[in-house]
């Protein structure tokens, strides 16, 4: 194992953690780690200054172009505590069976399929108490979000990839602004504090923005990553540097024996181990199941584009009201994603969704549209799977069979986002040491 460091001490609500990590094997607790996305190489890290020895099981090169992460709009929003379905949102079903190429789309083959999710989700919405109960357990999951992700870029070597600048909502007026009121008054009760930007300032601060957005939105607590996928290939590559093993073969299920984890079984054998965290986002259902706890993960399937060779764009990271998207600069250029379609794991893209992205890029910032002479830009494609649940919580705590299988997945829109945290809870669990922050509302057992 490399040697012992020592970094700042991360104070949070209630607790202190001191960010070392200890050499030596002996006979410490082996446990298991399925996946090398946001949420299973935070995991891995956390669980390894929490003194364990760590295994992480992955078939694919972490933030490789297959992994969720490696698309993800890039924003660490401490304020996405609101609920997808909000009250009244059943009277949009129908447009969503309608239009193919919607904010929100449902495929009709798919949907026998995606019912049940879909009624669970309509329904954890159903009231403004019910979305307020979601939004304050997200928050103490999503709180100081942009701190702990520096933290954890800097420790791996990356700390140039994690950005804090704050958000920007743009909304067409005022009244527009209004009409959304109900999320903005569930994210001021959690403690989400915002400004408001009026025509003048947004122009000023927006030059490139299309002059129809009237009013904004800034919320200066939240943060981006320039660049999901290399953020967490450098945090897999600096959990193996701090000790972990990596096997690369696809985790197929556990050996429980009198509720004690005995060994996670691969397409490459069994390892055996003391504890194991799921952490396989969007494929991580399967293995609930095999732990005893089967749970309603469905994919939203969400897509964006990139333009290499932009030159106008959003000074600050974007989210506008009349295209459902996120936009902002990465490292390979000028991003927009956004929007979702159910349509399951196996089934083929839509790369028409992506083309509407990028037309709503060009409306957003009208220049691009006719780039400059000689500067030639390129336009990038991609389809990833956000792993839901249909109450727009994740899954963190204990499986049925066994509690030395922790659940870790699920989060939805703010996986990025929620991982720093979320790693540190697994390993808390992993542990055998109370978590920092109530896990009630995350309880696999809720379904």
């Amino acid at each position: 194992m490399a040697a012992d460091y020592e970094t700042a001490p991360l104070t949070i609500p209630g607790m202190t953690v001191a960010r070392s990590f200890s050499s030596g094997v002996g006979d410490r607790r082996h446990v298991v780690v399925i996946g090398s996305g946001a949420v299973g190489s935070a995991t891995a890290i956390e669980s390894l200054r929490a003194g364990l020895r760590v295994t992480v099981v992955e078939p694919g090169e972490p933030g490789g172009p297959h992994a969720t992460s490696y698309g993800n709009a890039g924003w660490l929003s401490s304020h996405s505590v609101v609920p997808p379905a909000l009250p009244g949102a059943w009277l949009k079903v129908p447009g969503w069976l309608a239009d193919p190429l919607g904010p929100l789309a449902v495929r009709w083959r798919y949907l026998p399929r995606a019912l049940p999710w879909l009624l669970h989700y309509l329904a954890s919405g159903w009231t403004e108490a019910r979305v307020q109960r979601t939004a304050d357990a997200l928050r103490t999951l999503l709180a100081d979000a942009p701190v702990l992700h520096a933290q954890l870029a800097a420790e791996a070597g990356v700390p140039q990839l994690i950005e804090h600048r704050g958000l920007l909502h743009a909304y067409l007026s005022r009244a527009e602004f209004e009409g959304d009121a109900l999320g903005w008054r569930v994210r001021g009760r959690t403690g989400v504090q915002w400004e408001e930007w009026p025509e003048d300032e947004l122009r000023r601060r927006e030059p490139d923005l299309h002059a129809r957005y009237t009013f904004g939105i800034f919320v200066p607590e939240a943060g981006h990553c320039r660049d999901p996928g290399s953020y967490v290939a450098a945090l897999a590559r600096h959990a193996l540097s701090a000790g972990a093993e990596r096997v690369a073969a696809r985790a197929t299920g556990f050996r429980i024996e009198g509720g004690r984890l005995r060994a996670v079984l691969t397409e490459a054998g069994e390892i055996a181990c003391d504890a194991a965290a799921i952490c396989a986002g969007a494929r991580s259902g399967p293995l609930a199941a095999a732990a005893g706890s089967p749970v309603p993960l469905e994919s939203e399937r969400g897509y964006h584009v990139v333009v290499e060779g932009a030159t106008v764009g959003p000074r600050t990271p974007t989210a506008v009201s009349d295209g459902k998207l996120i936009a902002h600069w990465m490292d390979g250029g000028l991003r927009a994603a956004g929007q979702v379609e159910i349509a399951g794991l196996k089934a083929a893209p839509d790369w028409r969704r992506a083309e509407i992205l990028h037309t709503h890029l060009q409306s957003m910032f009208p220049s691009l549209a006719a780039p400059a002479p000689g500067s030639p830009s390129t336009v990038k494609h991609w389809l990833g799977h956000r792993p839901s649940l249909p109450d727009g919580l994740p899954c963190i705590g204990p499986a049925a069979a066994s509690a030395d299988v922790v659940l870790a997945f699920g989060h939805g829109h703010v996986g990025l986002c929620g991982s720093a945290r979320t790693g540190r809870l697994a390993a808390q669990l992993l542990a055998g040491v109370a978590p920092e922050i109530p896990l009630k509302p995350f309880d696999p057992a809720r379904f």
